[in-house]
């Protein structure tokens, strides 16, 4: 008989889990980061008096959903996150998709989920035109499906694996080919205004997602309709990134922990600080208490050059 997950002194998304320090040390910092980022971004409404919530956790198959679907049930198995999880899995109708694969591994291991089919594929195929790429489309779709299902199973989140290296190569992509700097966020509520997009894992680096996954042999399924396709603008900044990491060390975490700390004074855009209001001080310390003037740390790490 299929032992459930309350009949066990562990959760069976970890059963064969390698019992070297390396890993304990791995899964502790993944579990903590994710911690601190749900905490950090209020993603769980902690009221006395709040309702219990029931998140969707969207399960593509790959490291980074694995990663996110085994802390997120860890968390709720230590008590430290209240929240309903329900795994889910939209099978878009890609040529060759092993469909059985995580029905059979969720049912395995007694992860509440369920299954959606919706041949996106088809349609990303018929609209797209030849040599573009089908990311933006399929995109849309398939979060379009996704906060369908949320609705329909009562979730007030849709849960998505976007892991740290995510977040920043998003934010390279928008300054280099979309004229802005913008991002993906933690947190995030829909244009409807009905549901909140979070990504937990938002703290957590992808060799981390990589190396966890993989240890605990989770059946990962590659993508096989975006990722197989060459020339992707964001695989030229992951290559950018890579080279700045590889030439210093550090800098991935160095450029991402500057996307919390931003001051608007010190940008160009009018909307976000009141650059007029500047003229009309009346109070000799007003500009130093609002950043109006400008300060430079000398004791500041280096700027990567870029190549």
């Amino acid at each position: 008989m299929q032992r459930r997950p309350e009949d066990s002194a562990i959760h069976l998304l970890f059963e064969g889990a390698p019992a070297t320090t390396e890993f304990r040390k791995l899964r502790k910092r993944i579990v903590r980061q994710t911690r601190e980022a749900i905490d950090q971004y209020a993603m769980v409404d902690r009221a006395a008096d709040a309702p219990r919530a029931r998140w969707l956790v969207c399960l593509s198959g790959g490291k980074d959903s694995y990663t996110l679907l085994a802390v997120l049930h860890e968390l709720q198995w230590r008590g430290l996150l209240p929240v309903d999880l329900l795994a889910c899995n939209l099978d878009q109708g890609q040529p060759g998709f092993p469909a059985t694969v995580l029905p059979d591994f969720l049912r395995k291991t007694g992860v509440p989920h369920r299954i959606e089919y919706q041949d996106t594929y088809s349609v990303v195929v018929d609209k797209v035109p030849q040599g573009r790429t089908y990311c933006a489309l399929c995109s849309r779709l398939r979060r379009g499906n996704l906060y369908r299902i949320a609705r329909e199973e009562g979730c007030c989140a849709v849960v998505l694996g976007h892991h740290r290296d995510d977040i920043l190569e998003t934010f390279f992509m928008n300054l280099f080919h979309g004229g802005r700097l913008a991002t993906m966020p933690p947190k995030l509520l829909n244009e409807a205004g009905d549901l909140f997009v979070f990504r937990p894992l938002a703290h957590v680096a992808e060799a981390d997602c990589d190396r966890f996954a993989r240890a605990m042999g989770y059946p990962i399924i590659p993508c096989d309709l975006c990722g197989s396709q060459d020339g992707l603008q964001r695989q030229q900044v992951k290559a950018l990134i890579d080279q700045w990491e590889a030439n210093r060390p550090g800098r991935r975490q160095i450029m991402f922990h500057a996307l919390m700390n931003i001051r608007p004074s010190h940008m160009l855009d009018p909307g976000l600080f009141d650059f007029a209001g500047l003229m009309r001080r009346a109070e000799p310390g007003e500009a130093e208490q609002t950043g109006g003037t400008e300060q430079i740390d000398e004791n500041a790490a280096e700027i990567p050059v870029l190549r």
